[in-house]
């Protein structure tokens, strides 16, 4: 149990908190039942905050038998990145000698390690991403809750930094059945040193407040009563004190202290010194002690106050006293009760601003300037030294500066940008011209106040000279003004830098300058490719731009883009694959994002799916690593979309469930759209059209209408919803939105969102041929000239949907053929069906069953259910027999469940599975109980069977046969 002794004065606890610790007890047996709590303590100054968090964790306390981390936050510390979760879990020494770190770190929880440490581990060289930290606070969290229910206690959190509140709000936000107990006290009147992120994390779980008022009159009269037993108080002074205190505990012992010292007593004497001491009994017991001790009592107070609990050397360094001296004096402060009876700290920070108010604000600057200086020279983290700057403004000299600078360094390391943000913004208020650090300072900002970051972007861009300086600040603006959707000024921007970069460096520049030439020029692929608007310059210039080898990261990235834009126009599928398997080629280095997703996208459309989903495992595999949880959603997305397309529809809802489920949690989970269309269009597919229709009205982002990609996909999948529900008209009507939306960007690739081929097979069903033929024409030279067995078979599809009667028999064995020999097994389900349904209306009934009874087989193990039961209809209609079409165990697990299920069926543990998933290990049991029941296994060992014999632990994703 950690030990709260010397944090305030001792009767505190014992007057007016009683119905306190009556409340905490209820929410701390909620809490070990699996009702995680968030409980604000709330109260002025001197309330008592501290002595009843004291109290609630002592023994016979109502949170003694919970394994406790306290920490308390330092005003020193609130602008530190993570300081008040070091505050916390600084006491295990996590990381122990030498950096040997604890078995609490194994696992996921090993990303927790740069919030953890002061400085980076030994060999260490990987900067800390803002949610890999935060994913491993709570791996480490998860690992300490196995050992029983955990109680968190941050003191003075109004000074907690910003990250260690974020990573409070993320932990709560997945501690659903866990036994955890947070609790955090506040000072009412404080302003916080991290607003947003307090109000955020009060926002986002509606904790129970508790609040400290004032002490009323009986209470202040029994308080009087505990410091001097052997007097009655007079009724008068009870209220004198009361008014002069306003109630508050702290000024009241204070005040009182002030009287005993001085002789006087709960009587009239007291009563007429009360009004000379005034409200100010702390600020004036400090002064008091101080003006009755030599002056080194005061140097070595001072320098408490600006170090806290540091090595008397130390203390005594700063003071320019002997250690002697400063251990005296700390006796002397601790019997006058200034000083807590378990280490060399202040009992209360209202006793440090006394202790400082001693000196002025000149002095003090000068005091943490020199404290600052003493913790550089003996070897402490940048940050620490930082952390005293940022208290003393107005220091600008080379050294002040080049702190702060590292000490951003550290804060970036450790993923704390807010942290980086305001001590770069120091730096900057000495050099506010400077392109490179307002770039830098812009990078700290870009995930907190994005529009601010895009504003320095802005700012370092206009006064940056140099063409190659330029344009690298070009392509930083350019990523950032795609991340919030402005991607017409980030094309813009980047076009001028790189032609003032051309007539710069000439007809033949050298490998550097090449090499940045090739990133700018993909990173412009990049962002031009977001936007319809920009979309056609992309175009036009990728087909200007000549291959490079792929011999350098950005050299590939461009042969990505290259690959998927040529994909994009319909090209030669041949052309896109060769671009993209180059793109991917074995490389002296890691892959990165870029050039892993568009290469996946055109190898999809190339119908080389082995390399698709190679590349899109290497970028969930990266993911994972590196808890990179924005791009493990998108990659997961992507490769439903694909899964969709091959007709492997578990699989696509199974990786469109667990996409959904990750981003739901997350701040920027409303921009997230291509979970939701793959999800709609499987449901749809399985005759759940109430639940798809559900899932894409939760479509959030604002302005989708503007977008590429994503727009079309949702196209796609409303207009399969519309046709779902019987609006024949309104489905058209999508589809025939989709073909103007691709149109109009250039976007012509048969089969990316193959909106032609649902109309004319729509027009088709209605008997609609002559506009049918229109459509499928439309899609067929295109078809062609991609020319993948997929694109064929869809052209083949498309005009024997749009030929009436017997002649449609041969374009459709036709489609059967080719889609055979494509990955698109549900559209070969469907050519089936309608082949049949063809070979019925031309007498041939023996034959059409055959096909029916194959469109069946297939729709089925696809999981396109509404299929399967549409193909029977029409096989009893010809004549043929087939049992009622039943959803199979394996049919009635959700994507998430399937997900889970095949982790467990390989041999991972739950908490393997929680974190390969980004999600708890509450979940991953939720889903593995469901699994169990609907499966009707009772044990692990039994799952791999059930599943293997559904076939889901079989083959690849998409081949379905």
């Amino acid at each position: 149990m950690t030990d709260l002794a010397g944090a305030a004065h001792p009767v505190l606890p014992l007057v007016g908190r009683a119905e306190q610790l009556e409340a905490l007890a209820e929410h701390a047996a909620a809490a070990r039942a699996g009702q995680p709590r968030l409980v604000l303590l709330d109260g002025p100054a001197g309330a008592g905050k501290t002595a009843l968090l004291r109290a609630a964790l002592a023994a016979g306390g109502p949170l003694a038998d919970m394994t406790a981390l306290h920490g308390t936050c330092r005003a020193v510390e609130a602008a530190t990145g993570y300081s008040g979760v070091r505050a916390l879990f600084g006491p295990l020494n996590l990381t122990g000698r030498r950096g040997r770190a604890s078995a609490l770190l194994d696992g996921g929880a090993r990303h927790a390690l740069p919030a953890l440490t002061a400085t980076p581990q030994e060999g260490d060289t990987t900067p800390g991403g803002t949610f890999s930290v935060l994913q491993g606070l709570y791996w480490l969290t998860a690992n300490l809750l196995a050992d029983g229910p955990l109680v968190l206690v941050l003191d003075d959190a109004h000074w907690c930094d910003e990250r260690s509140l974020r990573w409070l709000d993320f932990l709560l936000r997945r501690a659903d059945g866990l036994p955890l107990l947070v609790m955090a006290a506040h000072r009412t009147e404080a302003d916080p040193a991290a607003r947003d992120a307090l109000a955020d994390l009060v926002a986002h779980h509606l904790p129970v407040s508790l609040r400290l008022g004032p002490l009323d009159t009986p209470q202040v009269a029994e308080l009087t009563g505990l410091v001097f037993p052997a007097q009655h108080a007079r009724p008068a002074f009870v209220d004198r004190l009361a008014s002069v205190t306003g109630g508050n505990p702290l000024q009241v012992v204070r005040l009182l202290d002030e009287l005993c010292a001085a002789g006087l007593g709960p009587d009239d004497a007291g009563e007429r010194r009360m009004a000379e001491i005034g409200g100010r009994a702390v600020a004036a017991s400090v002064h008091r002690v101080l003006e009755h001790q030599p002056d080194w009592v005061g140097r070595a107070a001072r320098a408490l106050a600006v170090l806290g609990d540091e090595d008397t050397a130390y203390l005594a360094a700063l003071a320019g006293l002997s250690v002697l001296h400063v251990e005296e004096a700390v006796d002397v402060l601790r019997q006058a009760g200034l000083v807590r009876a378990d280490r060399r700290e202040l009992v209360h920070d209202l006793v440090g601003a006394a202790v400082l108010d001693t000196l002025g604000t000149a002095r003090v600057a000068e005091l943490r300037l020199r404290a600052a200086r003493l913790l550089s020279d003996i070897g402490r983290p940048p940050e620490e030294s930082a952390a005293q700057l940022l208290l003393a403004p107005g220091t600008k000299d080379a050294w002040v500066l080049g702190v702060l600078r590292a000490a951003a360094a550290q804060a970036e390391h450790r993923g704390a940008p807010e942290a980086a943000a305001r001590y770069l913004q120091r730096v900057r208020e000495a050099g506010p011209d400077d392109p490179a650090l307002l770039a830098r300072l812009a990078k700290a900002l870009e995930e907190s106040d994005p529009e601010r970051s895009l504003s320095l972007l802005r700012e370092a861009h206009a006064l940056t000279t140099d063409a190659r300086a330029r344009t690298t600040t070009a392509i930083q603006l350019a990523l950032t003004c795609l991340s919030v959707q402005r991607s017409t000024e980030g094309t813009r921007l980047l076009t001028e830098a790189l032609d003032a970069l051309d007539a710069e460096l000439g007809p033949a520049p050298d490998p550097a300058d090449r090499e940045l030439r090739t990133l700018a020029e993909s990173a412009l692929l990049i962002v031009g490719s977001d936007e319809k608007s920009t979309f056609p310059q992309a175009l036009h210039r990728a087909a200007r731009t000549t291959e490079p080898p792929g011999d350098t990261p950005a050299q590939r990235q461009q042969l990505a883009m290259l690959s998927v834009l040529c994909a994009a126009e319909g090209g030669r599928a041949a052309d896109s694959a060769r671009r993209a398997r180059r793109a991917l080629r074995t490389p002296d280095a890691p892959l990165g994002t870029w050039s892993l997703l568009p290469a996946s996208l055109a190898l999809h459309l190339a119908e080389e799916d082995r390399a698709a989903d190679d590349a899109l495992e290497a970028v969930l595999r990266g993911s994972r690593e590196k808890a990179a949880v924005w791009t493990y959603a998108l990659a997961l997305s992507t490769r439903a979309l694909f899964r969709l397309e091959n007709g492997a529809l578990a699989d696509c809802a199974a990786d469109a469930q667990t996409a959904l489920e990750i981003t739901g949690r997350e701040r920027w989970g409303d921009s997230a759209t291509m979970a939701h269309t793959a999800y709609a269009s499987a449901l749809v597919a399985r005759g759940e059209v109430g639940h798809a229709e559900e899932v894409l009205a939760a479509v959030k982002r604002p302005g989708l209408d503007r977008f590429v990609w994503e727009y079309p996909w949702y196209l796609m999948a409303l207009g399969r919803l519309r046709l779902a529900r019987g609006d024949l008209d309104g489905a058209l009507e999508t589809f025939s939105a989709c073909g103007d939306s691709l149109e109009g960007t250039g976007l012509t690739n048969p089969v990316l969102a193959p909106w032609w081929l649902e109309a004319a097979c729509l027009l088709g069903g209605l008997g609609r041929t002559g506009q049918a033929r229109e459509f499928a024409e439309r899609g067929a030279a295109r078809s062609e000239r991609w020319g993948t067995r997929r694109a064929l078979g869809y052209a083949a599809l498309a005009r024997g949907a749009s030929t009436p009667g017997a002649a449609a028999v041969e374009p459709l064995r036709e489609a059967v053929d080719l889609l055979r020999s494509s990955p698109a097994r549900g559209h070969e389900a469907r050519a089936s069906l309608m082949l049949g349904r063809a070979l019925v209306e031309d007498g041939r009934d023996r034959e059409a069953r055959e096909h029916l009874r194959e469109a069946v087989a297939l729709a089925r193990r696809c999981g396109c259910v509404a299929l399967a039961r549409r193909a029977r209809e029409e096989l009893i209609a010809a004549g043929g027999r087939m049992r009622e079409i039943t959803s199979s165990a394996l049919d009635m697990l959700t994507g998430s469940e399937r997900t889970v299920a095949r982790l467990v069926a390989s041999g991972a543990g739950n908490r393997e599975v929680a974190q390969s998933l980004f999600v708890t290990v509450r979940t991953v049991e939720l889903h593995l109980t469901s699994v169990y029941r609907k499966l009707g296994v009772q044990r692990r060992a039994d799952l791999g069977a059930a599943l293997r014999a559904g076939g889901v632990l079989s083959g690849r994703s998409g081949d379905s046969r």
